[in-house]
C-alpha cells in the first residue's frame, strides 16, 4: 500500500478578494448551499432551454444530482451552452496527506507525494505556469520540486501539457501520455508541446516509492484521454481516488458514443478499485470551493473530497445521463441536417428543367 512521505502543510490562506471571487464562482457553477461559509448558491440551470431531444436525459441527471453540490456542478458543466467564468488562482493546498492541488484557477494539476519522489498529474498551461505555480506551490507545502520524477499528462491539450517539457528539462522528469494523444501533438504541433517520451498503455500501473497509480484510457474528450486512479492517505487511512481526465464533450455522435463507452468502462474500474474520492483537473465539480472548505475547516473534520463509493458512482451516473443527452441532441441535429440536405437536392432537381 502507499507509504508517501508526510509533509508539513504550510499553505497561505486565500485573500478576501479570492474568497469573494469564489463566491461568484459558486453562483456561476450552480453550487448548492453549505459548501463554503459566506458563499451564495444558485439552482442548477433549468433544462427548459435545452434542445428537446436530450431534455429527458438532462432532467434525469438533475434528479440524480438532487441537492448534492458536487453533482449539481457536474450537471451545470455538461449543460449545453455552459461556460466557466474566469477563475482566481488559489494557493496550493494538500487535499490529502500525499496529494497536493496546484492550480492556475481554471485548470489544476495534482502532485502525488511518495517516498521516492513526486508524480505530477498534468503540468498546467505553459512554462510560466511550471515556474510560477508548480515549483513554488510544491515548496509552499514543504515538497521539493526537484523530486518530480514523472509527469502524467491526462490529454493532449495545451492547458494540461504546457509546463511538462520545462519540468522534464529542469528535473529530468519523464513525461507520459497516451499514444493517441502523442500522435495528436505530432499532427497539430502546438506551442510548448513536450518531446515524445513514454506511452501510457490502457490500464498501466505507474509505481513510485510504494505508491501505484493506475492509468486508464477514457477517450472522448480527446482520442487518448487518460483517467488515473490514485491511492491517497488521510490521517493514516487509505482511500482510492479517481480523476476524470477530460470532461468537455465532443460534438459528433461517434465521438460522443466513444465518450459514453469510456464512462461505462471507467465506472467499472471505480467499482473494482473501490473509489471513494472524486477529483478533477478543471473546476467543474465544486472542487475549488471544496479545497477552500478543507483549508479553513478544523483538524479532524470530514474531508469534502471523500465522497464514498455510492456517491462517486452517482457522479458517474450523472455524467452518463448528461452524455446521453448530448448524444440525443447530436443525433437530432444530424437528422435535421440530412433532411435539409435532401430537401435542397430535391429542390434543385425540380428546378433543373427550367434552367
Amino acid at each position: 500500500m502507499i507509504r508517501p512521505t508526510r509533509r508539513a502543510d504550510t499553505d497561505a490562506d486565500f485573500t478576501r478578494r479570492r474568497l469573494a471571487q469564489l463566491a461568484v464562482l459558486g453562483l456561476a457553477a450552480g453550487a448548492a448551499p453549505a459548501a463554503l461559509p459566506g458563499t451564495a448558491s444558485a439552482a442548477v440551470p433549468s433544462s427548459a432551454t435545452a434542445p428537446p431531444a436530450g431534455r429527458p436525459h438532462y432532467d434525469r441527471a438533475r434528479r440524480l444530482a438532487a441537492d448534492d453540490p458536487v453533482l449539481r456542478a457536474l450537471v451545470t458543466a455538461l449543460t449545453p451552452g455552459s461556460v466557466l467564468p474566469p477563475l482566481p488562482a488559489p494557493a496550493p493546498v494538500k487535499l490529502f496527506d500525499n496529494l497536493v492541488l496546484l492550480s492556475a484557477g481554471w485548470v489544476s494539476a495534482m502532485a502525488v507525494l511518495t517516498d521516492d519522489g513526486i508524480v505530477l498529474i498534468d503540468a498546467l498551461t505553459s512554462p510560466a505556469d511550471a515556474e510560477g505555480v508548480v515549483v513554488p506551490g510544491l515548496r509552499a507545502v514543504g515538497a521539493d520540486p526537484a523530486a518530480i520524477r514523472h509527469v502524467v499528462v491526462t490529454h493532449g491539450h495545451p492547458d494540461h501539457f504546457g509546463g511538462a517539457q520545462t519540468l522534464a528539462d529542469r528535473y529530468g522528469a519523464r513525461v507520459h501520455m497516451s499514444p493517441a494523444d502523442w500522435d495528436l501533438l505530432a499532427r497539430t504541433r502546438p506551442a510548448d508541446a513536450p518531446v515524445r517520451d513514454l506511452d501510457i498503455a490502457d490500464g498501466a500501473q505507474l509505481t513510485l516509492g510504494g505508491t501505484t497509480i493506475e492509468l486508464h484510457h477514457t477517450p472522448g474528450h480527446t482520442p487518448g484521454t487518460v483517467s488515473p486512479v490514485i491511492p491517497v492517505r488521510a490521517g493514516g487511512r487509505y482511500h482510492s481516488a479517481m480523476l476524470w481526465g477530460g470532461l468537455n464533450p465532443p460534438s459528433t455522435v461517434a465521438e460522443l458514443r466513444t465518450l459514453l463507452a469510456s464512462v461505462h468502462s471507467f465506472r467499472a474500474v471505480m467499482r473494482r478499485t473501490n473509489v471513494e474520492v472524486e477529483l478533477s483537473n478543471h473546476p467543474n465539480d465544486h472542487g475549488l470551493e471544496r479545497a477552500e472548505q478543507l483549508r479553513r475547516q478544523p483538524p479532524g473534520a470530514a474531508n469534502p473530497f471523500l465522497l464514498g463509493g455510492p456517491r462517486t458512482q452517482r457522479y458517474m451516473a450523472v455524467m452518463d445521463a448528461m452524455v446521453r443527452g448530448r448524444i440525443a441532441d447530436a443525433e437530432a441535429a444530424e437528422e435535421a441536417g440530412a433532411e435539409a440536405g435532401t430537401g435542397a437536392r430535391g429542390a434543385r432537381t425540380v428546378a433543373a428543367p427550367h434552367a
